[in-house]
């Protein structure tokens, strides 16, 4: 009875130890920062399904488009119908099993309005309003960090036509190989063009604000060939950013940091690029880099986010403190 006692206790006791250990590993691995540079193909579920064209409805009587014609306007964010939640085209599907006139909930710049559309049977049989519904935003971005299961991107929101941060119900970033460039010159942004790979998530988007896009990391996404890196502070002087024009690999190119502005909580980064690469092959800064890390001595201090229209090898960028 000695022996077993005592061999339960020492089970015990390894048992405790192992956990101890590994929650201390696991919180190691939650601190460290890996360094990002590459691309991403983001779609973002919008919340709200946002009108940006009328449809005519053909039917035995004539040619309607019932919501325009009960006063939707390009622009305008379904929100419900008849009280259901309506965030793109399949949910206004659901709600047309009639032509009963619905009451649409709807956003118009900010203002909440409720409106009276009675839908139409086309010649086919099918109801519909008469309207086309932008089902989400997709574009290609670069992700800036990776810490513990969580990255940061873009450094800038998600933004809808008219230039409105974006409500969003979630999303997913996507690897993305980049396969060609439009080069920026004066008056005209370039832009990084490539392909989702649909079949593998890199994350679940959460969160859209003003520094950016932040969300959940696959936990299947493999960190083992990524830089680890600490935060810093921006300061005038050279740096680098890793971004990628082709394929999926970053590449490390030459910048210069001209202002900090200490005043501001984004765009508070004046960059010029100085990397003769990068400015021969893209122009300088093009859609698509923005998220692009900044590192200098070592250390990850910011990332890129704008372009300057009519200067493309300068733009702004932000302080890695407001991405965290």
């Amino acid at each position: 009875m000695r022996r077993k006692g005592l061999f339960l206790f020492i089970l015990s006791l390894l048992i405790s130890l192992f956990s101890v250990n590994s929650i201390a590993y696991a919180d190691e691995i939650s601190r460290d920062i890996y360094l990002g540079g590459m691309p991403a193909g983001f779609s973002v579920y919008t919340k709200g399904a946002f009108v940006n064209g009328f449809s005519s409805v053909i039917c035995d009587d004539g040619v309607y488009s019932p919501a325009k014609d009960a006063g939707i306007q390009i622009g305008d964010v379904i929100l419900s119908i008849n009280n259901i939640e309506t965030n793109n085209v399949l949910d206004i599907e659901k709600s047309l099993i009639d032509t009963n006139a619905k009451i649409l909930k709807i956003d118009r710049n900010f203002e909440t309005k409720y409106i009276t559309v009675t839908p139409k049977k086309d010649l086919s049989g099918n109801i519909k309003l008469g309207i086309f519904i932008r089902d989400g935003i997709n574009g290609i971005g670069t992700i800036t960090y990776i810490k513990g299961n969580h990255f940061a991107s873009l450094g800038h929101p998600v933004t809808t036509e008219n230039g409105e941060t974006a409500k969003i119900c979630g999303g997913n970033i996507y690897s993305c190989n980049i396969t060609s460039v439009i080069k920026g010159v004066k008056g005209r942004a370039g832009e990084l063009r490539g392909v989702f790979l649909k079949d593998n998530v890199v994350g679940k988007i959460d969160i859209n604000i003003q520094t950016g896009v932040y969300g959940t990391i696959n936990e299947n996404f493999d960190l083992r060939n990524l830089r680890k890196v600490e935060f810093g502070k921006a300061n005038v002087g050279d740096a680098t950013i890793f971004s990628t024009l082709s394929g999926s690999t970053p590449c490390e190119y030459s910048i210069s940091i001209i202002k900090v502005d200490k005043n501001r909580n984004t765009k508070d980064l004046v960059i010029k690029i100085t990397d003769e690469k990068l400015l021969e092959n893209a122009g300088g800064i093009v859609q698509g880099l923005s998220g692009s890390p900044i590192i200098q001595n070592g250390k990850l201090v910011g990332a890129v986010t704008h372009v300057f229209i009519n200067d493309p090898s300068r733009g702004f960028a932000i302080s890695i403190e407001h991405m965290q």
